[in-house]
């Protein structure tokens, strides 16, 4: 439980403070060896990927601007050749924070259409209430794709796969072929009700298949980074998933009676989940209150 908190305090940093007016002093980056030159640092804010080579270093994700430092030491620590390409798994900033400072330094810096879209202009997440303004120029996609785009790089061949409407409209998941790892950004959060940001594009359907569909291409030696929280393997997305599912079984029946969001609340549709799943930065009732208006709406 401790440690499941510990990553939902980062998740709470990264979906609610201001990164120029929170005190990242104290943050620490961690590295966790996932195999094949393959790493996972968590810091404040979602979990960053790493490929590390004689071609130099393939990042997924950012975190926040105040923790470029550290993050780059951490890297140092892995390899000394320099970061070639960062891929955002999606818009959201503690996971592009990061990125005009790495822009500044001549990365690379690749994600989806709907990413570069975002983040070219001002956006507003509705659920925070938080308005976030455009990213600089030096922070901006110099690549972006549509479905996929692979990188031939270290021995390995690196897959980012767009998935359509998930936790926003411009999910990446990314793929270490042959190596049974996976980054799944976002559309994971292992141990906890995830945030969906349903007025970026996102719902509870497109998370609930980008799962489903990956259980049928992991087993039980896969490595999984999810966005947030402790490396996983397929059971843990196996558990997340059903948890996905069993929500909205859940909650169908109350909106097919067409009961306010409010009326369910008090009937607490949850109840059955929220001892495993609702110790999160996401109340139960703030995540039936993300999902309710999705299933509703599904079912017209």
């Amino acid at each position: 439980m401790i440690r499941v908190f510990t990553f939902c305090l980062s998740l709470f940093i990264g979906l609610t403070a201001l990164s120029s007016a929170q005190d990242f002093s104290k943050v620490e980056i961690k590295t966790i060896p996932v195999g094949d030159g393959i790493y996972m640092l968590q810091g404040a804010g979602g979990n960053i990927g790493i490929s590390a080579g004689e071609d130099g270093v393939f990042m997924i994700d950012d975190q926040f601007s105040p923790l470029t430092p550290k993050i780059l030491s951490a890297i140092a620590n892995i390899s000394k050749e320099p970061i070639k390409f960062m891929i955002n798994t999606h818009w959201h900033f503690d996971h592009t924070g990061g990125n005009e400072n790495l822009g500044k330094m001549g990365v690379i810096i690749v994600a989806h259409d709907n990413v570069y879209e975002r983040l070219s202009t001002d956006q507003f997440i509705k659920a925070f209430k938080r308005e976030v303004p455009a990213t600089p120029k030096d922070g901006l996609p110099v690549v972006s794709f549509n479905d996929e785009v692979t990188f031939h790089m270290n021995g390995l061949h690196i897959k980012a796969q767009h998935v359509k409407n998930a936790h926003t409209d411009g999910d990446s998941i990314i793929i270490f072929k042959d190596k049974n790892i996976i980054h799944m950004g976002d559309t994971f959060f292992n141990g906890f009700y995830p945030f969906i940001d349903t007025g970026s594009g996102g719902s509870i359907y497109g998370m609930i298949d980008v799962a489903a569909t990956l259980l049928t291409q992991v087993d039980d030696k896969s490595k999984i980074i999810p966005g947030h929280g402790p490396l996983a393997n397929k059971q843990d997305l196996q558990n997340y998933h059903d948890m996905l599912v069993q929500a909205v079984n859940a909650v169908r029946p109350l909106t097919k009676k067409g009961l306010s969001l409010e009326e369910a609340i008090k009937l607490d549709p949850l109840k059955d989940l929220n001892e495993k799943w609702g110790g999160g930065f996401l109340k139960p009732d703030q995540f039936l209150g993300i999902i309710y208006q999705t299933i509703a709406d599904h079912n017209k």
